[in-house]
């Protein structure tokens, strides 16, 4: 006599191993996870951003980067070539060509303008600059966050 399992008990081995491992999945949610962890670094981006731009008007007496309009309409990608007209979800102003801060920001104040994780360059960082016109505050944003919307106002 051969002493062995049968393939009715693999079977159901393997069923359950199977099922196990869809909870498991599905508690770990890796698409979640990681849509987490990009909006983690959207956020230490615009936090970057935002310290940049104070640090440069501390410096110039309280004078925001010259290319930042003041048009309480219109937000501005960061980039230093935006294609016209830009996208940004979730933006109910008008979203209008890049806010150049390569050549005021970088080595002074950024080792670089920060792109989005997920598809940001250079040219469109997807992030957004918006300087209220009657308070005087900087808003700088996030186009693609995943989770909820990323935005600092300072």
């Amino acid at each position: 006599m051969k002493k062995g399992f049968t393939l009715i008990e693999l079977l159901v081995v393997i069923g359950i191993i199977a099922i196990l491992a869809g909870i498991v999945i599905i508690a770990v949610n890796p698409g979640r996870q990681l849509g987490q962890a990009r909006d983690a670094q959207r956020w230490n981006d615009v936090n970057a951003l935002l310290n940049g731009i104070h640090q440069y008007a501390v410096d110039f007496d309280g004078a925001f980067p010259a290319v930042i309009d003041n048009d309480d309409a219109t937000v501005q990608i960061v980039g230093t070539g935006v294609a016209c007209p830009a996208t940004c979800t979730g933006q109910t102003v008008a979203v209008v060509c890049g806010a150049n801060l390569t050549g005021t920001l970088v080595s002074d104040y950024l080792q670089a303008i920060p792109a989005d994780p997920q598809g940001g360059s250079a040219a469109d960082s997807r992030y957004y600059v918006d300087e209220n016109q009657t308070t005087g505050r900087i808003t700088i944003g996030s186009c693609d966050a995943e989770q909820s919307p990323i935005e600092v106002t300072r």
